[in-house]
């Protein structure tokens, strides 16, 4: 490697992606994954809580003087609030400071926010510590989605990316589990048992906050912003570890990079490359994100209230059906996130989007007509979610991906905060009155409208997804300070771009 010192801007070249690309899964993988996939299952763990106890915070002698429509329709929309401006925020952060300074910042912003909100004693209270628990939660996104694309190995970097991020819906099984036992007055008193349930969130968070002390900087981050001797040591380090845990020499990286450093990239930088440089990805990655952000609303957010009022389930049962589909959520990206790096990209994400669409639509259908009860009902949404949550985690993927190293952080940001908006604003807008009139049809419609937004996305998957599986981050959008003309760009995306 070739630089001009540690500290100071200068012209490098460095081997340090293909040498990262080339390694072997290893201890060290899974110590990333363990430290920075872990807090996918907090997120799940908190919502899904929340909307479980919203009956229970309602009710007198609770603690807390709220309506079960606070709990579901402000303090959702406020966790919302600060999950889109909390990746905005640290995601410029990260892309400033560092993968590794922000992913345990943002951790300890959720796990304050967290316990906080557990010793609620007013509304005010409770409102605040929401906004900023999902404040922490959306800076993790990323941070951490950031750190996950630039240390995992390209050849595994789509399956670890979609289990990860399907790991939400573990938290979420937790969650409507935890709910049900929380709630039973027989074992908590009601002003103590949902206190409890966000006590072990931070519990949880403290576990995580352990494991990931130990999870390195980005060596890529580090070689871009003035650091290449620490990003050297850091590879040739586990360089080492792999080769005494494979009893095996690695073999010699093939490539190199020649990039100008540089500290910092402005925000008309940003938006110039994401909207200017990769229109088309940009496009792509706004249909991925609001596609399943509506899909979701429309299958889950009136999830308790549908199986309520058209199936008679009683309040207190439906923690056991959101378990159940919660599970075919987290064995969809399992199963299947294999295949993304393997069959590759664009079949795959189109794939699932298409597929999960059409089933929705088949499932309004037989709505429609009666045919459904409860249990078919959540049978027929597993199904579903097996697929559209695979197809939703390649939504996180491509936009981690698809963009230059510089801009990772906050291009994922941006994309996430549209479809959380989208999802968490206009989705509720729209479907709570649909899906609580208990009127068949307009459950049908609300079915219908997530259903079609899947299929368009996929479609639009099928034009203009990037063939990145396999592929050097820095082959699929060269960074910005790169020096060399050929920018490595996959050949459908030359259209896409302009010269580096």
């Amino acid at each position: 490697m070739s630089h001009s010192g540690d500290t100071g801007a200068g012209t490098i070249t460095t081997k340090v992606p293909a040498r990262l690309d080339r390694l072997p899964w290893s201890r060290w993988h899974w110590m990333i994954v363990i430290g920075l996939g872990t807090v996918w299952i907090l997120d799940g763990l908190e919502v899904t809580i929340v909307g479980n106890i919203a009956s229970r915070l309602s009710e007198d002698g609770s603690g807390l003087p709220i309506s079960p429509a606070q709990v579901t329709g402000l303090a959702a929309a406020l966790y919302v609030a600060g999950a889109c401006s909390g990746a905005l925020f640290f995601g410029w952060l990260t892309d400033r400071y560092g993968r590794k300074k922000l992913f345990m910042i943002t951790l300890v912003v959720y796990l304050a926010a967290t316990a906080a909100t557990a010793l609620s004693f007013s509304v005010w209270w409770f409102f605040l510590f929401r906004f900023l628990t999902g404040f922490g939660i959306g800076g993790e996104y990323a941070a951490i989605n950031s750190a996950i694309d630039e240390l995992i190995p390209s050849k595994y970097r789509g399956r670890v990316d979609l289990i990860i991020n399907g790991s939400y819906w573990l938290g979420a099984m937790g969650g409507a589990l935890l709910s049900v036992l929380a709630l039973n007055t027989d074992i908590f008193p009601k002003d103590l048992g949902w206190r409890l349930t966000f006590a072990l969130g931070v519990v949880l968070g403290l576990v995580i906050l352990l494991v990931r002390r130990h999870v390195p900087e980005s060596p890529r981050w580090m070689f871009i912003h003035g650091r290449p001797d620490g990003a050297d040591e850091l590879v040739a380090g586990v360089e080492r570890e792999v080769e005494a845990e494979t009893g095996r020499k690695l073999p010699e990286p093939r490539t190199s990079i020649t990039i100008e450093q540089r500290r910092s990239v402005g925000f008309v930088e940003i938006a110039r490359t994401l909207f200017r440089q990769y229109p088309r990805r940009a496009f792509l990655g706004f249909a991925l994100f609001v596609g399943q952000a509506f899909l979701y609303n429309a299958i889950t957010f009136g999830f308790g209230s549908i199986l309520v009022t058209f199936f008679d389930v009683s309040s207190g049962s439906t923690g056991y059906f959101f378990a159940a589909i919660a599970l075919g959520n987290f064995l969809g990206p399992l199963a299947l996130g294999r295949l993304f790096d393997t069959v590759g990209r664009r079949v795959m994400i189109s794939g699932t989007y298409i597929v999960s669409g059409l089933l929705l639509f088949l499932t309004a259908w037989f709505f429609g007509n009666g045919w459904l009860n409860a249990t078919t009902m959540t049978v027929c949404w597993g199904v579903i979610l097996f697929f559209a949550s695979a197809g939703a985690s390649s939504a996180y993927l491509t936009v981690s991906e698809v963009f230059p190293m510089e801009t990772r952080a906050m291009a994922i940001a941006f994309f996430y905060a549209i479809g959380t908006a989208a999802g968490g604003i206009s989705g509720p807008l729209l479907f709570a009155e649909l899906t609580s009139s208990g009127v068949v049809s307009d459950a049908v419609i609300a079915f219908c409208v997530g259903a079609s937004l899947m299929v368009l996305a996929g479609l639009v998957a099928v034009f203009l997804a990037v063939a990145a599986e396999g592929k050097s981050l820095e082959d699929i959008a060269a960074p910005l300070s790169v020096r060399e003309e050929k920018a490595g760009r996959t050949d459908t995306d030359t259209a896409d771009a302009t010269a580096v």
